[in-house]
């Protein structure tokens, strides 16, 4: 609701502080995408959880290409109010699912809601035309105390006394969970990589309007653009988004077959590769080219960091891990323009180059330390049940 209402007074801004305020709301009502990833994976088979995660990653490039070449379309014959008027109807289509989705089972259990949680398992097994194995659901009320003497024992951000912990709401417990002794060293790499992903992917991004229509000359700055080369630079922009295809396509076959961590692993390595040439000077199909590599594989970094964020904590944690997660990775793409735009335009293209790599490298470091694969795993309702 936040992101559709200011995308679309967005539109009618007066002044560019107004039109600030508006985009910062749609950005925060963006902050509660990764609750449905969390909540889709709460629904996916083990076996077969990368594959239906990337294939709901899709949408997010079907996203990205739509805006694309809705910019194309639209900035080359209306302005930019019209793009953001067209770009908030499909987030008001979304409301109309919002009744339509069920409650996570898993989060009705943690809550002792056995009930409910039933109701919806039956209702699903009748949408399939399937029964639900024999048993009964169980919840186990002790998990609540296990993690709140978990987080007495182990988090020294909540330890000073237990009268302010029973103080705090759901919302902060699940926070401070999340630096808990178990979860810390999880958290920290995740962070890490999650700006690695935003920065390689938005930089990339940047790049391609930068560096592909040709307009590689530093120390100036054009107030009024040629017009061929503004189309050109929205078919340089339309062309690069289709590389997050490829990328998908690559994160769905490897994720499941070599797990997350390998998966990560391999793709920023292939980034990297792609990325060096550019510390010398290339023509701009060359550039064009390497970056749609750069971009190709920052999708399918993020496609399976986002797999890999919610299945590595447990339910109690998993959704808050994966929002701040997120929102770290925001501050990434926040802190990208000045390397993208501001070094290239300054005349140290090969500095923001290398600035990049190192990015890369320490993304890679990241992937290397998480505590452990979860490839085939069963998720986790419970911070002991995770380990150390």
């Amino acid at each position: 609701m936040v992101t559709s209402v200011a995308g679309l007074l967005s539109t009618f801004s007066p002044n560019y502080v107004s039109l600030l305020i508006f985009r910062c709301f749609v950005g925060i009502g963006l902050g509660g995408g990764p609750v449905f990833l969390s909540y889709f994976l709460e629904f996916v088979p083990v076996s077969h959880r990368g594959t239906w995660m990337v294939a709901f990653s899709a949408f997010w490039t079907a996203g990205t290409i739509f805006e694309a070449s809705l910019a194309w379309v639209v900035m080359t014959r209306l302005n930019w109010r019209w793009l953001l008027a067209f770009s908030s109807v499909p987030s008001f289509a979304l409301l109309l699912f919002y009744g339509l989705a069920p409650e996570s089972p898993r989060y009705l259990c943690a809550k002792a809601r056995t009930a409910d949680a039933h109701r919806i398992l039956e209702k699903m097994a009748f949408v399939n035309r399937t029964k639900l194995p024999p048993g009964i659901l169980v919840s186990d009320k002790a998990i609540k105390e296990n993690e709140e003497s978990s987080l007495l024992r182990d988090t020294h951000m909540i330890s000073m006394t237990r009268k302010i912990t029973d103080k705090l709401k759901s919302g902060f417990s699940s926070f401070f969970t999340l630096f808990s002794r178990k979860l810390i060293r999880t958290t920290l790499l995740l962070w890490v990589l999650f700006f690695a992903n935003a920065f390689s992917y938005y930089g990339a991004v940047l790049l391609t309007s930068k560096l592909s229509s040709g307009d590689s000359k530093c120390g100036s700055k054009v107030l009024h653009a040629d017009k061929s080369k503004d189309n050109s630079l929205y078919v340089d922009v339309f062309i690069t988004s289709f590389a997050e295809l490829p990328g998908l396509i690559l994160s769905a076959i490897i994720v499941d077959k070599i797990g997350r961590k390998l998966s990560m692993v391999l793709m920023f390595v292939l980034a990297c590769i792609f990325l060096l040439p550019l510390v010398f000077h290339q023509s701009a199909v060359v550039t064009t080219v390497l970056l749609f590599g750069v971009r190709m594989c920052a999708t399918g970094t993020i496609t399976v960091a986002t797999i890999y964020a919610p299945e590595i904590y447990p339910t109690s944690a998993r959704t808050t891990g994966a929002g701040v997660a997120s929102a770290v990775g925001r501050v990434g793409g926040m802190v990208c323009p000045l390397v993208a735009v501001g070094l290239v335009t300054s005349c140290h293209l090969r500095l923001a180059v290398i600035l990049f790599e190192v990015v890369f490298v320490l993304a890679i470091a990241s992937s290397l330390l998480f505590p452990f694969e979860t490839k085939g795993r069963e998720l986790k309702d419970a911070v002991d049940a995770i380990e150390s």
